[in-house]
């Protein structure tokens, strides 16, 4: 049994619709990613599964208990934790406190008032790598640090499920490269995280399983060799259309195509491309 079951998810906004029928689920112990271009409706999902955004119709499954209408506290204290694309940390406390506030808040009143030392907090900011900057403010510090803070506070609450929202934005390689580490590390204690990003590199990496969104529907899953090898995949990112007879692709395009999804270009590939003319410019 799937630790999340998220199933025939839709969500319209007025005569938009953002998810259509969107199914995926997370397993214990696995990194499991949600990809697809800008705009196809991956944060829409994750606001679903995390209870910020009602959908449409479709239901919401965790830990063998259907969440779909339970508040965002509720899901929180069953073991669901969340960082944002944009960074919400507390600017004007410091790294610490900001990993301290989520650890009371997830503790209850009564650790508000114990003058004993968390030694979680401690173990947190270390499993991040944060020691140097845990006695600065959390708004003096670098993008990618802040970005490594958001995890540290979402795994305070000692999640079973963990939803990072593009995660590795504003980390250089030899960061990314550390915290893809990190997730496996993560993922061989238990925890289920799931992943929306577009580095495509950290996402073929470290990823078991793969979703791909496409204007709000799946497109496709598999594991990450069988989505890079995907032509609906290929497609979705290039541009091109599956329909008609298909066409040789130049080297050059086969490359980008393998490039952005982390691969190796093939010898010969091909796309099917729509039969219409393009007007010259």
């Amino acid at each position: 049994m799937a630790l999340l079951e998220v199933t025939g998810i839709t969500v319209r906004f007025g005569g938009i619709t953002a998810v259509n029928d969107a199914s995926l689920s997370a397993e214990p112990g696995s990194i499991t990613g949600l990809i697809g271009p800008n705009g196809a409706g991956k944060t829409t999902l994750f606001n679903v599964i995390t209870g910020l955004q009602a959908p449409t119709s479709g239901r919401v499954r965790f830990k063998n208990a259907d969440i779909t209408g339970a508040p965002v506290d509720k899901r929180a204290k069953m073991g669901m934790g969340r960082t944002f694309q944009r960074l919400e940390a507390f600017g004007s406390l410091t790294v610490r406190e900001n990993v301290q506030v989520a650890r009371e808040i997830h503790a209850g009143p009564r650790s508000w008032f114990s003058r004993r030392s968390d030694k979680r907090v401690d173990e947190l900011i270390d499993l991040v790598d944060l020691g140097r900057y845990a006695g600065q403010r959390a708004d003096s510090v670098p993008t990618g640090v802040a970005r490594l803070l958001e995890i540290a506070r979402a795994l305070a609450i000692e999640p079973a499920l963990l939803l990072l929202d593009e995660p590795s934005s504003g980390l250089d390689e030899a960061e990314t490269d550390a915290f893809g580490r990190l997730l496996q590390d993560l993922a061989g204690r238990g925890t289920a995280i799931l992943m929306v990003e577009h580095d495509m590199d950290l996402v073929m990496g470290v990823c078991d399983f793969i979703h791909v969104l496409e204007f709000g529907r799946v497109i496709a899953r598999g594991t990450p060799a069988e989505i890079r090898a995907d032509r609906a995949v290929q497609a979705a990112y290039l541009g091109f259309s599956d329909e008609p007879a298909a066409l040789s692709v130049p080297d050059e395009v086969a490359a980008e195509a393998t490039a952005i999804l982390g691969g190796h270009a093939a010898a010969e590939t091909t796309l099917s491309m729509p039969a219409v003319e393009v007007e010259s410019r």
